[in-house]
């Protein structure tokens, strides 16, 4: 296998990190808009690498990107940029004769009438629109396979296969006691994503009614998180999960909450308040005259870089998926999760423990291709696999789940 991963960031970098380990495929291409960034992730594995490249590209130039997996004869394309490069990348890749991979979907758009009752275009539903033409061409797009949406989905594959008979409910929770020595606030993944997550209208799933939206924050519980991390309040937020499992999981009911607290919403909420979540350019003033800028460009540019906190993090970051239904005629409610300490990520691989956690799953998934226990063809999400071949090498990796009786 030949893989294209665009994109050198916290997850990007973390990628090559934990895929430098495993012999599975035969070149790995690292390329990003800054070059340098590249060429650090590459230079951090050593001199007796020589699987690793880096290159420049620019993600939202289709052609380049098409060229660059010719040119390198890749086999897929891993997208570990933020979702506004969703599109262009998915693109590029069909273009070129490659798979594709990513971890965050196509943008969402809400409902221009009614933004907290009824879905406008879904996260996804420009790449599910092209999945009859991957499929002829017996190409796979594996769509959200990080963390979360990607591992919570296995998690509910598993469930379904093995663990219930009849689902009632599905809901994926998300908490960390992460804090950052020296700041008041400084998020752990990207900015970006967190707004866009954030600020969009919930998506909640119900057999019978479909797919619907509700506030920002809504429906507020405490969910005991395991490990030690213990209670959070977690709230209803946009997320890829709710979109994709139902397609393949039979459930009455798909949710995703985010344990954000109190101040982090509070935060959110101010940065809406004054449009500077706002991702259409204004133009300012400047030395040289006027220049034209995103809002939520200069808050990612005013906050510390996520990939960069990790010396400073401490705690634990924990993801997972929460069900409850009937087995052999008898109620369960089950939690599967994964913890990651970034005492341990920062030690083992010199990332934090947000970015690991969501760089290991595309690589599991990517050895999962190349051996052949997965296969598919079309847009696919990570419930249209088996789930047991994930689970059992995500131990492989050194990185055990866990399963709580509820």
């Amino acid at each position: 296998m030949r893989v294209l991963l665009v994109g050198a960031g916290g997850v990007g970098t973390a990628v090559t990190r934990i895929a430098a380990r495993r012999p599975f495929f035969e070149a790995m291409v690292v390329a990003d808009h800054d070059p340098a960034r590249a060429e650090a992730a590459v230079a951090a594995l050593g001199d007796g690498e020589r699987r690793f490249s880096a290159a420049r590209v620019d993600a939202s130039d289709e052609a380049a990107v098409a060229a660059l997996l010719r040119a390198h004869s890749c086999d897929v394309l891993l997208n570990a940029t933020d979702p506004r490069f969703v599109m262009p990348l998915f693109r590029a890749a069909r273009a070129a004769g490659a798979d594709y991979l990513d971890m965050a979907m196509s943008l969402s758009h809400p409902h221009p009438e009614r933004p907290y009752e009824e879905c406008g275009e879904k996260l996804g539903d420009a790449q599910f629109a092209a999945s009859e033409e991957w499929a002829g061409a017996g190409a796979l797009a594996l769509v959200g396979m990080g963390v979360e949406p990607g591992l919570s989905d296995v998690f509910a594959r598993h469930a379904a296969d093995e663990l219930f008979d009849d689902i009632e409910e599905i809901g994926v929770r998300d908490g960390a006691n992460l804090t950052v020595d020296g700041y008041d606030f400084a998020p752990s993944f990207s900015i970006w994503t967190t707004i866009e997550e954030c600020l969009n209208p919930p998506v909640v799933y119900e057999a019978g009614r479909g797919w619907f939206t509700t506030e920002p924050f809504s429906e507020p519980e405490v969910f005991d998180f395991p490990d030690g991390i213990g209670p959070v309040e977690c709230v209803n937020v946009e997320h890829e999960e709710v979109l994709l499992m139902p397609r393949w999981v039979d459930a009455r009911r798909v949710t995703f909450k985010y344990g954000l607290g109190s101040e982090f919403i509070d935060t959110l909420r101010t940065l809406h308040l004054l449009g500077l979540d706002r991702t259409e350019p204004v133009t300012v003033p400047g030395p040289a005259g006027a220049v034209s800028v995103s809002p939520r460009d200069v808050v990612a540019a005013c906050l510390p870089d996520p990939a960069t906190l990790g010396d400073r993090m401490r705690g634990k970051t924990c993801a997972g998926t929460w069900v409850r239904g009937t087995k052999d005629g008898a109620p369960r409610e089950v939690y599967l999760y994964h913890v990651v300490d970034n005492e341990w990520s920062m030690a083992e691989y010199g990332s934090q423990a947000v970015v690991w956690q969501t760089a290991i799953n595309p690589v599991i998934a990517l050895e999962l291709l190349a051996t052949g226990a997965w296969s598919g063809a079309g847009v696919l999400g990570p419930e249209a696999f088996p789930a047991r071949p994930f689970l059992d090498l995500l131990t492989a990796y050194g990185s055990p789940w866990g399963l709580r009786e509820q």
